[in-house]
């Protein structure tokens, strides 16, 4: 996407790339298919912009967090696929590190519990798994990022010189990273058998850390100059910069982010602690976030697996064929369920079906469920931050279903907010980056570039937020306990 001063897309393009399932619990990604399908969507947005490379001021990278790649630095060529965030073969390592000091064994100094979610196991599950790898990174040839160093790497060079360097937000989700440090610590390295010299640079998220090279898709030298997680660049996009204000994204899963200033406000209610973002030499900026696996992935689902409907947008007309959702609950813990349970025995479940129940309420249920997890998530986080939300601004692909939009203003109780612009993950990137270089000089001026679309008040006689979130709540038991971690197998 391209951004104006105004902070209004005027390019954009986009390509699907291949998700790929070996088998239970796996989910991966080609990273040589990312950089290509980067390259053209680089090339495609310019031309529908009508712009040359040379009207370009800088560039931002922002992408899906925790998802794992390790690479030769001399051949450009990953040793594997990338491990995606929801993979969830790291199972066995999680359990080995929690049996002392359990789930929070970390949480203090990283934030973050025990989970498959992170990259720091992953690393290990290929250092240990894929012939090779670990002599590579002992002789420092296999290097390691989640996807916004590879595509810096790339986009700066890659074999001839590339940038190996990640932000803090993306550092701060691998469980290697200290939150008050802001390095890489030694420890949980060892822990972990990760040597300290394949992981990248850790830099703010918001500076000039290398230019484009001529040969690359752009034709000439632009300032790479942002580098932001995608929920920290949404925060960053909504313009979340004071403490106490909240964004929720809509996308594969859901996240919500609540900024805490400059302040670790450690999680009692099973939320994550991290990096919000941290603008050149400023001090770092943190956050609270209540991460949910499967939201826009269920509608995938449905569509992929299921072959309900034929494309993602279909899901509203068919759930607005029936007026509730029937009587069923559908938990998508397909990789187990992450805020506020963090429970990798749980698996989904549908539950309270009966003859009456058609494919529109099953439609129903599945938008539903994206609402009730949001609904667990706000509630842990005002009990932590001590903050009362009195509203939610909203991005990503989900939030153009009216239906869904609606039904999570009556199930919170409070207006749902979206942007003019709603695809507010790539306008965070481009303002970190557009900061760096002084294309917008200061916060203030990115607020003034937002503005709400549209907005969603809870209806009053609605009984969302009490009677059907509390059969949501029995719902969710249902799917506790159901793989059998100890043996690493499903009952």
């Amino acid at each position: 996407m391209l951004f104006d001063s105004h902070g209004v897309p005027v390019g954009s393009h986009q390509l699907e790339h291949t998700q790929i399932y070996p088998q239970a619990g796996w989910v991966e990604h080609d990273p040589m298919e990312i950089w290509a399908r980067t390259k053209e969507v680089i090339r495609g947005a310019m031309q529908r912009a009508a712009i040359a490379a040379g009207d370009i001021a800088a560039i931002g990278v922002t992408n899906q967090r925790e998802t794992t790649l390790v690479w030769d630095r001399e051949t450009g060529k990953p040793y594997c696929n990338a491990i995606v965030w929801q993979d969830t073969r790291t199972g066995e390592i999680i359990r080995d590190l929690g049996r002392e000091g359990g789930q929070d064994r970390f949480r203090k100094k990283f934030g973050l519990p025990l989970a498959t979610y992170f990259s720091g196991p992953k690393i290990q599950w290929i250092l240990e798994n894929v012939d090779g790898v670990r002599e590579k990174a002992v002789e420092g040839r296999a290097i390691f990022g989640n996807i916004d160093a590879w595509l810096i790497w790339n986009l700066t060079g890659g074999v001839d010189g590339g940038k190996h360097v990640t932000d803090v937000t993306n550092a701060s989700r691998t469980m290697l990273m200290d939150l008050e440090t802001l390095a890489w610590d030694p420890d949980i390295c060892s822990l972990m058998g990760i040597p300290v010299d394949m992981l990248p640079e850790i830099r703010t998220s918001s500076e000039i850390y290398g230019h484009t090279v001529a040969d690359g898709p752009f034709g000439e030298e632009i300032p790479v100059a942002g580098d932001l997680g995608d929920q920290q660049a949404a925060t960053v996009g909504q313009t979340c910069f004071d403490p106490g204000e909240a964004k929720n994204t809509y996308g594969t899963g859901c996240f919500m982010l609540l900024n805490t200033g400059n302040h670790i406000v450690q999680s009692k209610h099973g939320l994550i602690t991290t990096l919000c973002y941290q603008f050149g030499g400023a001090e770092p900026v943190y956050a609270l976030e209540g991460s949910i696996a499967i939201t826009g992935a269920l509608v995938q689902w449905l569509r992929d697996n299921l072959k309900l409907i034929d494309s993602a947008p279909e899901i509203e007309d068919l759930a607005r064929t029936v007026e509730d959702n029937g009587g069923i609950y559908f938990v998508p813990a397909f990789s187990g369920l992450f805020a506020p349970y963090w429970r990798d025995d749980a698996r989904g479940a549908i539950v309270g079906l009966t003859r009456h129940v058609n494919r529109g309420h099953l439609a129903r249920a599945a938008l539903e469920a994206t609402a009730f997890q949001t609904r667990e998530v706000l509630d842990a986080m005002n009990a932590d931050s001590g903050f009362e939300l009195k509203s939610l601004k909203v991005d990503g692909g989900m939030v153009g279903n009216d239906l869904l939009m609606q039904f999570q203003a009556d199930v919170l109780g409070v207006p749902v907010i979206r942007p003019t612009v709603p695809e507010t993950t790539a306008l965070g990137a481009a303002y970190a980056a557009g900061y760096a270089v002084e294309f917008w000089r200061s916060q203030d001026e990115m607020r003034l570039n937002w503005r709400a679309e549209k907005t969603w008040h809870p209806d009053p006689d609605t009984t969302a937020k009490t009677e059907l979130y509390a059969k949501w709540k029995k719902a969710v038991t249902r799917t506790f306990d159901w793989a059998d971690v100890e043996r690493g197998r499903e009952c």
